[in-house]
């Protein structure tokens, strides 16, 4: 037998004590999954998601992740490149309050951005006062609760991705004439757009799946505030198939992002 097929066997776990815990662990994700799927009315299923509360909030899903994803890319992008080219003693403390939304259960994130936006918050309050502008509980609420969320997705994988760059390009691009603005649009985005596209489809399906900050800073009014994690929510107690229905559309969905993002975790 060849050396690396001896070397190979050599670090292959065979003990069952090893095997029967990994087994474990793969059975408790895969069989609610497969569950998921075996309890789904598979005849009927364009019945179910015609029901209204799944075409309202795959919609408002739609909407709202498309408007948090612009935000993710006009506000993500310059503050990735900001954390990767910064030697600033403070950089390492900001990207550290930028990754806290990872960690931070969701719904305390909702309580924060209600304290901050809400009518008595601290930046709400004068909204109101000045200019009548209430946010909680609006559409508005459900993208701000999305971007609380998938921000940090987007501009850990592209600060990432920007890091590996070489420092030369800049200078470079600075002895052609070229000012920062315009290195950063024409030599610094073409050369990460691979990492911008894998954080792109982390932050939507993390916008997509939100859940609840949403609940707590916007509510679950249909048509308005109900996104597709809320729909599935409301459903399970009037139309428990269409709750079926909805969570197998959002697992396919989880499936199309992890096969976009196969050549960057499943090599």
């Amino acid at each position: 037998m060849p050396a690396q097929g001896r070397a190979a066997r050599r670090h292959t776990p065979r003990s069952w004590s090893l095997r029967v815990p990994a087994l474990v662990g793969i059975a408790f994700i895969v069989v609610p999954l497969l569950a998921l799927l075996v309890r789904t009315d598979w005849a009927n299923i364009t019945t179910h998601l015609a029901a209204p509360v799944v075409g309202e909030s795959l919609r408002l899903s739609a909407v709202t992740t498309s408007a948090t994803m612009v935000l993710v890319w006009l506000l993500g992008t310059p503050l990735a490149w900001l954390l990767a080219r910064s030697d600033h003693p403070l950089t390492s403390w900001g990207r550290a309050l930028i990754t806290v939304p990872l960690v931070l259960p969701p719904v305390v994130g909702g309580v924060a951005l209600l304290m901050a936006f809400g009518r008595r918050g601290v930046l709400g309050g004068s909204l109101d006062a000045w200019f009548g502008i209430s946010i909680p509980f609006t559409t508005v609420a459900v993208v701000m609760a999305e971007l609380f969320v998938a921000l940090p997705f987007y501009v850990i994988s592209v600060e990432g991705a920007m890091r590996g760059l070489d420092r030369r390009y800049d200078d470079i691009a600075a002895t052609l004439g070229a000012g920062p603005v315009r290195t950063f649009t024409t030599v610094v985005i073409p050369m990460v757009l691979p990492g911008i596209a894998a954080g792109s489809a982390l932050a939507w399906a993390r916008a997509l799946g939100e859940f609840g900050a949403t609940i707590t800073f916007a509510g679950s009014f249909p048509g308005r505030t109900q996104t597709a994690p809320l729909g599935v929510y409301a459903a399970l107690e009037q139309d428990p198939q269409a709750a079926i229905a909805l969570s197998v559309v959002m697992l396919l969905v989880s499936v199309v992002v992890l096969g976009a993002l196969r050549s960057r975790w499943l090599r």
